[in-house]
């Protein structure tokens, strides 16, 4: 059974119904149908609940613990896999994982964000925020797709790029500025895909490509809902508040035209299912790839600068 978050509880407490009755049961009695009509209710009100989720509470779905990360994608979406680390100046970013391997028959270069499963992976892997030599390793490896020709897949989950001490020492704002230069300057497709959360400057550094999919229960924005709540009201207890004027959304960024294509999820979100988030997920990105084959070098950077550009304007 899933972990349950907050605005979940009346689902919560019918599943634990269900699951009594179930371990209760003894021999002559029909508790078939009791069960039966309680699981109808839970499905209803599951259905009913993530069909009005409000902004905040699509920011707790995408940071939802049980959420699938890069590893579980890697794993589930692409072969041949071969991890590729460092950044050949400081050290390997375990925030940032990246490599070539093998999606629907083409090759691929694949780079994203791993959080992590439990407290020592999240840890291993900063929970997903990477530091200047993560970007310093994706702009390797991009560069690297590029000389070979191959396309690039990126899945972007992270909070934010790491603020601390250690990395601003180390050129934080220039690795992500870097980064998102050699996506733009790229002469190959990039598709990018919005897994969870895509968190100001550290998502978008991964994420200036030809395609930008996203989840439909993922969130991205400049800051997260606490920050903005922390700036503008000094209290982080306004995070709902913020969430609903920020318009995180991967329907408000659609209409923006910030992202191109939202990905449906398994009801519920897309820890309640994996495979079926992955098979979702992977028919997508075949789909934007395939659009994107066969197109120049100079077409598909002019599609990008164009795309960016457009941001914003009335």
């Amino acid at each position: 059974m899933p972990s349950f978050l907050d605005f979940e509880k009346p689902i919560a407490e019918l599943q634990g119904r269900i699951d009594d009755l179930r371990e209760g049961a003894t021999g002559g009695v029909d508790i078939g149908p009791e069960i039966a009509r309680l699981q109808a209710k839970s499905d209803k009100l599951l259905r009913d609940t993530f069909a009005r989720l409000t902004p905040w509470q699509k920011t707790q779905v995408a940071r939802h613990p049980e959420r699938p990360h890069f590893n579980h994608y890697v794993a589930g979406l692409f072969d041949d896999w071969v991890p590729l680390a460092g950044d050949r100046a400081f050290a390997d970013d375990q925030a940032i994982l990246g490599g070539f391997a093998t999606f629907g028959g083409r090759k691929v270069m694949v780079l994203g964000h791993e959080k992590g499963d439990d407290t020592a992976s999240r840890i291993r892997h900063n929970f997903g925020m990477g530091k200047p030599e993560g970007y310093r390793k994706a702009i390797r490896l991009v560069e690297l797709a590029d000389r070979f020709g191959l396309p690039i897949v990126t899945l972007v989950d992270t909070s934010g790029a790491f603020p601390g001490v250690q990395a601003e020492e180390r050129g934080q704002a220039e690795a992500i500025a870097r980064s998102t230069e050699a996506c733009l300057r790229a002469g190959v497709p990039i598709v990018a895909a919005i897994v969870g959360e895509g968190g100001s400057g550290g998502a978008v550094a991964l994420a200036a490509g030809n395609r930008v999919l996203m989840f439909e229960h993922a969130v991205y924005s400049v800051i997260s809902p606490e920050g903005c709540a922390s700036i503008l009201w000094r209290t982080a207890d306004k995070a709902a508040e913020a969430a609903e004027a920020m318009k995180v959304t991967a329907q408000d960024l659609k209409g923006f035209g910030v992202i191109d294509t939202i990905v449906p999820e398994p009801l519920g979100g897309a820890h309640r299912d994996r495979a079926a988030a992955m098979a979702q997920l992977g028919m997508a990105l075949g789909e934007a790839l395939d659009a994107l084959s066969g197109q120049s070098r100079d077409e598909l950077r002019r599609q990008r600068r164009e795309k960016f550009l457009a941001m914003g304007r009335l």
